[in-house]
């Protein structure tokens, strides 16, 4: 009598673990999904590395700008310092030696005035108008202007009844400037005004107003 084995004839139970193996395989997610959200990750913060970067180029860029704008406005005032620094230095030293030819443009004029401005003397005189003149210098002071005790020097005073305020009625020395420096005030001769006769004038002007505007009688 032939004994059986037991347990040969029973197979094995294979697809219990293939049925355990398909859903694991279906749930583990792929390559490329399990790489995308690292390398988003890595683009942000490289987005956010690079704004903080520029951010820091722009702010630089403006220090850099407005200093570089206040060195332009120091120089720009620099140069103007220095340019109105020479022109005076230049009126000085112009003034300077047009001063020491003061008298001898005073005897030209002189010489002028009285018809003796002839001949080669003339013509040096002329000359050395003609240099001050390079020089800057300026004649000033006439007859009848005002008298500005700024640029004039009164010398001669006297009362006039032509006149309503003080006035140069004689020139007796020109004045000279350079720009705006005055070199020598002009001396002059000055009148004012009659004592009370702006009061004459005016009560001469009342009578008058009152002739012709009064009422005319039938």
């Amino acid at each position: 009598m032939t004994e059986e084995t037991p347990g040969f004839d029973e197979k094995p139970d294979v697809s219990s673990g293939a049925d355990d193996a398909e859903p694991k395989a279906a749930e583990s997610p792929s390559p490329e999904e399990g790489s995308a959200a690292p390398a988003d990750d890595a683009n942000a913060a490289k987005d956010v590395a690079l704004t903080a970067q520029l951010d820091q180029a722009k702010m630089a860029l403006s220090e850099r700008t407005a200093d570089l704008q206040r060195l332009q406005a120091e120089y720009q005032n620099y140069r103007r310092r220095v340019e109105r620094d020479r022109v005076t230095v230049k009126e000085i030293a112009a003034a300077n030696l047009v001063t020491e030819l003061l008298p001898t443009l005073d005897d030209i004029g002189r010489a002028r005035e009285h018809g003796e401005l002839v001949g080669g003397f003339k013509s040096v005189a002329e000359s050395l108008e003609t240099v001050a003149a390079k020089m800057g210098l300026t004649q000033f002071g006439k007859e009848g202007e005002p008298f500005d005790p700024t640029i004039h020097e009164a010398l001669m005073h006297s009362y006039a009844p032509d006149v309503t305020e003080t006035t140069c009625v004689a020139i007796l020395q020109p004045g000279y400037r350079i720009g705006e420096r005055t070199i020598r005030p002009a001396r002059v001769a000055v009148a004012e005004p009659q004592p009370g006769a702006a009061a004459e004038k005016s009560e001469e002007n009342t009578e008058d107003a009152e002739e012709s505007g009064g009422p005319e009688k039938g």
